[in-house]
């Protein structure tokens, strides 16, 4: 073999470890650059939920219903992730003023809305909001559902639902009634008792059930509907009197109230709920994370037996019941708002 042939050998190998050494470069090269494009999603599960101090609104004065399930709900949050969960209470609109709020704030877990059941009827109720029901929220867990009392001022001559009507049809367009704001179920309660009697009534609609029922206990109004837990402590003390209840059955708490329907108004049910939603786009790992806190806290004895205690009912299940809950919610109450002719102002 002469030199050039030795040379060209040479040459080849060469060549082949050059192409060799590329070749190792463009893998690694490949590599580096899938890590980087993948590492904010595998930096983003690492990072720990949460790490700052978590909000959840109440569209309600404090002291009613939404306003004491979301303290019983955010203290047991708080417990379980270990960081503190704030309740922040605006109050207004039926409740639109907090929906839209959360429904236009990052969707990263630290701004929740506890919310009752005007969310699946104000998107009826309301002309227009600035939300979407379904599009601007990812919901987390719906965990209580409570009936309303049917409540009236002690001076109003009555002691059942018939003899209240009695005095309704007596007395066409003079009683009143308060409710914790438009949209409500509280609201809608008195909606559907007009509708059924054919007896017109005026809404004097307020910022919560705190001050509707002031406004009973006042005198200001006749009557309202208002949850369990925001009437126990008049009825104790008996500044208001209870004709019946919104179930379909007897609440264990007032055993000796009747239901609507056994009072001379069948099918009257109406029951308020109470669940925590977070913007849409929220990660999957944070709603599933604060669903299972949720579920958690409501199986707990201690929790469950202070919902029964309030005259709830517990409700642990997913975020996908959830969602299918709400629509079914939205869809009950547009026929009930359509049919009543129930207006927001």
């Amino acid at each position: 073999m002469n030199n050039c042939d030795k040379k060209s050998i040479n040459g080849v190998v060469s060549r082949a470890q050059v192409d060799f050494v590329v070749g190792k470069i463009a893998v690694i090269s490949l590599c580096l650059i899938a890590s980087v494009v993948l590492a904010p999603r595998s930096w983003a599960q690492e990072v720990p939920y949460p790490t700052k101090v978590i909000k959840l609104i109440v569209g309600y004065a404090p002291g009613g219903g939404a306003d004491i399930m979301g303290r019983l709900i955010a203290r047991r949050i708080s417990e379980a992730l270990g960081q503190q969960v704030i309740v922040e209470n605006r109050a207004g609109a039926g409740q639109n003023i907090a929906t839209e709020f959360v429904a236009k704030s990052p969707s990263d877990g630290y701004t929740l809305l506890m919310s009752s059941s005007a969310l699946g009827i104000n998107v009826s109720l309301y002309p227009k909001i600035n939300y979407d029901p379904i599009k601007s929220f990812s919901p987390i867990a719906v965990f209580a559902q409570s009936p309303n009392l049917f409540l009236v001022h002690p001076s109003l001559p009555v002691k059942s639902t018939k003899e209240f009507i009695a005095l309704a049809k007596k007395n066409r367009g003079a009683l009143n009634f308060s409710s914790s704001g438009n949209g409500s179920s509280q609201h809608l309660s008195g909606e559907l008792l007009k509708m059924m009697t054919g007896v017109e009534m005026t809404h004097v609609p307020f910022k919560g059930s705190a001050p509707s029922l002031t406004a009973l206990v006042s005198g200001e109004v006749d009557f309202a509907f208002n949850n369990i837990p925001s009437a126990q402590p008049f009825l104790s003390n008996q500044r208001l009197r209870v004709l019946a209840i919104t179930s379909g059955k007897r609440s264990a708490l007032l055993p000796d109230v009747p239901t609507m329907s056994e009072s001379g108004l069948p099918n009257f049910e109406v029951a308020a709920w109470y669940g925590v939603l977070a913007p849409a786009n929220t990660p999957q790992e944070i709603i599933t994370k604060l669903n299972s806190t949720i579920v958690k806290a409501v199986q707990d004895p201690e929790f469950s037996a202070t919902l029964r205690k309030m005259g709830a009912d517990q409700i642990q299940e997913s975020p996908e019941f959830f969602s299918n809950f709400l629509k079914r919610e939205i869809d009950t109450w547009r026929k009930v708002i359509k049919a009543s002719n129930a207006k927001a102002g």
